[in-house]
């Protein structure tokens, strides 16, 4: 297990989880998937059913037995214990995909899964003072926004961290 406080850096030590949790999916490789994954996942998709893949894969109710595979263009350590990837499907690239993972201590403990959806992460700075979101707008910071889909057109959705 990776140990952010050693040699590793927290960002590392995301990248190869989610490295090793890619190519298990793409191999089939299921006694790794379950050491990745908490038992009980939380696991949330917004898209088109038909690109319902992860769920299937991870359940082993897919009927695509063919070879797709997540093959992530990007994968990006944001804060403490989340982790972004996106990518394409590798038959059509006008569909793109961002997985947002909540990783503990090494596992992954949720998934979100979107499709031909921009997604913006979104840090809110809490002030003690403040009990309502400020008229301006200088305690939201974003950290990350989706690069493979067209913003103008495809439904966006915020994660707040």
């Amino acid at each position: 297990m990776c140990n952010p406080h050693h040699q590793n850096t927290a960002e590392e030590c995301h990248r190869n989880l989610l490295s090793n949790f890619y190519k298990a999916l793409a191999t089939r490789d299921a006694t790794t998937v379950h050491r990745l994954l908490t038992p009980d996942i939380e696991w949330w998709f917004h898209g088109p059913p038909s690109c319902n893949r992860l769920m299937g894969l991870l359940t082993g109710c897919s009927d695509d037995r063919s070879s797709f595979t997540f093959d992530p263009l990007l994968v990006v350590s944001i804060g403490c214990s989340m982790v972004v990837a996106e990518g394409y499907l590798p038959e059509n690239h006008n569909v793109s995909w961002v997985h947002a993972l909540t990783v503990v201590d090494g596992i992954i403990t949720q998934v979100r899964e979107y499709y031909n959806t921009s997604v913006t992460v979104t840090r809110f700075a809490k002030s003690a003072n403040v009990h309502v979101l400020p008229q301006g707008g200088d305690n939201c910071q974003c950290v990350w926004q989706s690069m493979l889909t067209d913003h103008k057109s495809m439904p966006g959705l915020l994660i707040v961290i």
